[in-house]
């Protein structure tokens, strides 16, 4: 909101307002009459801190989101539009009815385009009935602009103008006025200067007199009214426009809420930018949460460059502690600035939004609402402006109704406990993961290829359902899951996806079936019969961790706890001491039942006779991003040196990269590490082929180091951009690798502007690099303008210098 400075005198003056108050979230208000159906206090609400931001939705809608969605899967709150009665703006120059019309109140009448008193109340009934409290977006520092058109009227027929809301009643001394405490003509100018920001219009806003006690009186009876029909919070707008003492005069004048006999949750809208530390959101946190816009920045910044660098984000300057925040992606303000993630951008809003849910700051937000191509565009409605009902797909967007998002919405409660994260590994750039102590743990993988890795997670060892995928239902999973065997997974991440785990998203769980497997096998003398499957109790497919058998004569028996109804496969091998000397060549399947016991009774099949044994390679290499690194050599299981064919490892973190691969028996096999990009370009490391001599049985173990891993010189990279800048802004370059930043504009390389207006700096890159980069304006306040288009690009030679020569988009 800040960012704007002209009055509100035309049509561009109103097109100003619109975009400002995107940045603000104005809030209207509502009438302070009893409420008509006082609200019951005998429900449980859900123990959540997740709030589903659906803005604009109606309450039919949102009273339908909270009973079939919200409530179910766990969120603790849905936060609303201003309910108040706003004025209508059927013929508004920046469109019918523009969605900001809502953020003029006229009346605090609770009869607005979306729905009037009795549907409100029903609403707030219904979500309470399914355990979702109600926030509520509260304006209490304004009324309608003073320049709209004569004769403009709300939404329930009221009548106003400028300085006079007869339906309040508020009259001209009400309002703040130039040389009444507001120290210019009536507009902001001084975005830093405390007296204006509090006591001086906001863009034509007519800004109420807060100092005073009988304004104070009637902005808490109007959010007592909301409180009387069982609201529980607010996000309230503008409120860095209204002094710290007044807006905690109102505050102390609002009862306990209804459902809970607590005070209400409060949420303020302090906008970035301010240099003025008393006009910082830090300033504000003895009166409730901030919102955090530095975070949303942060997180936008990394998902459009490096998700590796969120292991930063202790280090970053964000708006307010953890404990004093309302986190969030995206909101309607931010979305159409272009500042932060939306809807727009794909995979990479939706992977933000399970990594918000999944890390410790703030207390998280899913944010819905509808598809726009215009910034002022208004939400589906009527002919009247009356918002229509949601339907999801199209023309609304309901990522808070997603099966990934309401299991992260689980993954976070479960985690709630734990404050820190542990064990952040960052496969590469674009793959991490990370715990929250023994309750959950997240990867995500935000690149187009699926990647396996090996993760510390934190977790007993044991079955966890997926809650991306699927999370647990009935007795098993509904989507992949994954094993924890020595508190590790190796865990196959999908393209642009993501895989979540938690201690309650586990098949069966308490609900084991006894299992007894029963094997005939004639065995030479020393020899045992082992079991290994494809769950924790069988092992989870390692053969050093199988299961034994207790042998009498040829038969061979164990009992073991298998999950209830749940796929299970198995096979049988023979050890000679430690060493597997033999394995059946086919797994056994099976499904264990709801409950009870079963019996699998077997005869051992033998593969074919030293036909293979088991190589275990490990190789340490640095790779860039989009790489993987893979074994290729002399024999089929080697992919006969084609590297299309050659076999992937995994990942095991700190650079050393993991495989398994059945190697024919007392054979020599001439084998090379190489490094392998998505499109196919072959990276072989150097010197000559290497040589393993295989055992006749048992197995063998390679450990190396990837040749030809040296160090090169860096590239001098010149960057060059032509760009017209303001009085105060310089002009900076930011990319996708540690040299230009990791896409973190606070870490952004500024340019000289001695060629002005051509703006140079050079940079030392990594060689043989892809690099992503874009040209910021940076303005003496710290705010941040991107330029337009996607993320320029080019690869780094070997060595020398390199020039970029730019024009800003």
């Amino acid at each position: 909101m800040e960012r704007l400075r002209s009055p509100l005198r035309d049509h561009a003056g109103r097109v100003l307002l619109a975009a400002a108050l995107v940045a603000s979230a104005a809030t209207p208000a509502l009438l302070a009459t009893a409420p008509a159906t006082p609200a019951r206090a005998a429900v449980t609400l859900n123990d959540s801190e997740v709030t589903a931001n659906l803005w604009e939705w109606n309450w039919p809608s949102v009273a339908t989101a909270c009973t079939d969605h919200l409530g179910p899967a766990g969120y603790g709150a849905v936060q609303v539009a201003p309910p108040q009665e706003s004025v209508s703006l059927p013929n508004s120059p920046d469109g019918v009815h523009p969605w900001y019309e809502v953020y003029q109140p006229v009346s605090y009448e609770l009869e607005s385009r979306f729905g009037n008193r009795q549907q409100f109340a029903a609403m707030v009934t219904a979500c309470h009935a399914a355990g979702v409290r109600v926030y509520v977006d509260a304006v209490v520092n304004h009324m309608a602009g003073t320049n709209n058109p004569a004769g403009s009227v709300g939404y329930a027929g009221t009548q106003f103008s400028g300085y006079d809301y007869p339906a309040v009643p508020y009259g001209t001394g009400d309002f703040h006025r130039p040389g009444d405490n507001c120290p210019t003509s009536g507009t902001i100018t001084d975005w830093n200067n405390e007296a204006q920001v509090t006591s001086c219009e906001l863009l034509s806003l007519s800004d109420l007199y807060t100092e005073k006690e009988t304004v104070r009186n009637k902005i808490a009876a109007y959010l007592n009214d909301l409180i009387g029909l069982g609201v529980d919070g607010f996000r309230v707008d503008a409120v860095k426009h209204v002094k710290k003492e007044d807006f905690a005069a109102i505050l102390g004048k609002l009862d306990n809420t209804v459902a809970e006999n607590r005070r209400p949750y409060v949420a303020q809208e302090i906008f970035d930018g301010a240099s003025n530390d008393a006009l910082k959101a830090r300033a504000f946190i003895g009166n409730g949460d901030v919102l955090d816009f530095a975070y949303a920045k942060g997180i936008r910044a990394a998902f459009q460059g490096s998700v590796a660098t969120l292991a930063n984000i202790p280090s970053w300057n964000l708006d307010a502690p953890s404990a004093n925040v309302f986190a969030m992606v995206t909101n309607h303000d931010l979305e159409r600035d272009g500042v932060v993630l939306s809807y727009q951008n794909g995979t990479d809003y939706v992977l933000a939004n399970y990594f918000a849910l999944a890390y410790p700051h703030g207390k998280p937000s899913v944010y819905d609402s509808f598809s726009w191509t215009n910034r002022n565009q208004s939400p589906p409605h009527d002919g009247n402006g009356y918002v229509t009902d949601t339907v999801c797909g199209g023309a609304w967007n309901c990522l808070s109704q997603s099966t990934g998002i309401k299991g992260m919405v689980g993954w976070a409660n479960a985690a709630r406990s734990v404050k820190t994260i542990a064990d952040f590994t960052a496969v590469n750039n674009n793959v991490i993961g990370f715990h929250r102590g023994d309750r959950a743990w997240i990867g995500i993988n935000d690149s187009g290829t699926a990647t396996s890795a090996q993760f510390v997670t934190g977790l007993a060892d044991g079955e966890y359902c997926d809650v991306i995928s699927g999370g647990a239902g009935g007795a098993g999973c509904t989507g992949t899951r994954v094993t924890v065997s020595g508190g590790r997974a190796t865990v196959t991440i999908p393209a642009n996806g993501a895989v979540a785990i938690h201690v309650d998203a586990r098949p069966t769980p308490g609900v084991t079936v006894g299992t007894t497997f029963t094997a005939t096998a004639a065995l030479a003398a020393g020899q045992t019969l082992h079991l290994v499957g494809d769950t924790a109790a069988l092992g989870g497919g390692n053969p050093a961790d199988a299961v034994p058998l207790t042998g009498s004569g040829n038969t061979w028996t164990t009992t073991v706890a298998l999950p209830a109804s749940t796929a299970i496969s198995y096979r049988y091998l023979v050890r000679n001491g430690s060493t597997v000397v033999g394995r059946e060549a086919a797994d056994r399947t099976f499904t264990t039942p709801a409950g009870g016991t079963v019996t699998r009774t077997d005869t051992y099949v033998p593969g074919p006779v030293g036909d293979t044994v088991e190589a275990t390679f490990t190789v340490t290499a640095s790779t860039t991003s989009g790489q993987g690194v893979y074994l290729v050599g002399s024999v089929p299981a080697l992919g006969s040196w084609a590297p299309a064919s050659a076999v992937q490892l995994t990942a095991q973190g700190g650079g050393v990269f993991r495989g398994v691969v059945p190697l024919p028996t007392s054979s020599t096999v001439e084998y090379k590490f190489v490094k392998r990009t998505a499109a196919g370009a072959v990276t072989w490391e150097s010197g000559a082929n290497r040589s393993l001599s295989t055992p006749a049985g048992g197995g063998v173990t390679v450990t190396e180091t990837f040749r030809g891993d040296t160090a090169t010189s860096a590239v001098a990279t010149s960057f060059q951009a032509t760009a017209i800048t303001s009085w105060g802004q310089n002009v900076q370059v930011v990319g996708n690798v540690a040299a230009l930043g990791s896409w973190n504009p606070a870490n952004a390389v500024p340019l000289s502007s001695a060629g002005y207006p051509v703006w140079a700096a050079t940079v030392s890159l990594p060689p043989n690099t892809v690099v992503e980069y874009k040209y910021l304006k940076k303005n003496a306040d710290g705010t941040v303008t991107w330029e337009g288009g996607g993320n320029r690009s080019f690869t780094t030679p070997s060595g020398g210098a390199l020039t970029r020569t730019d024009a800003w988009r």
